[in-house]
């Protein structure tokens, strides 16, 4: 990769990673999901500014061109965020289905005791 498209992408990536911490400053995302977007951002621009290390980790894995082993660990990254968003959206269900269970035995309650006021006045 020529020195202009490494700046190039250095560049895109400080913007984007500078993005995403100033989505967490506005609290429009939450740190647990920013740190992995984060950690992906910093782990590329390191392979990008050190293209060496990427070579090394191709040849020790054994994968024909780096290009395949980007798209193998976007993949995998991918998985593993689809996984963790699953589990949360499983988690918050149970939550929503809980409260509505909860305000709807409130509801009853309220209910119960406005007609006992009735009855007694």
């Amino acid at each position: 990769m020529n020195l202009k498209l490494q700046i190039i992408v250095a560049v895109v990536i400080l913007l984007a990673l500078a993005g995403i911490a100033n989505m967490v400053r506005r609290e429009t995302l939450d740190i647990k999901f920013a740190l992995s977007w984060l950690t992906v951002g910093a782990l590329v621009l390191v392979l990008d500014i050190f293209p060496g290390i990427m070579n090394y980790l191709v040849h020790l894995l054994g994968i024909e061109l780096p290009v395949n082993m980007m798209f193998f660990f976007g993949f995998c990254f991918t998985l593993f965020l689809v996984f963790i968003l699953t589990v949360k959206v499983s988690r918050q269900s149970e939550q929503l289905k809980r409260l509505t269970q909860e305000v709807a035995l409130l509801e009853e309650r309220l209910m119960k005791g406005e007609s006992c006021k009735k009855k007694d006045e």
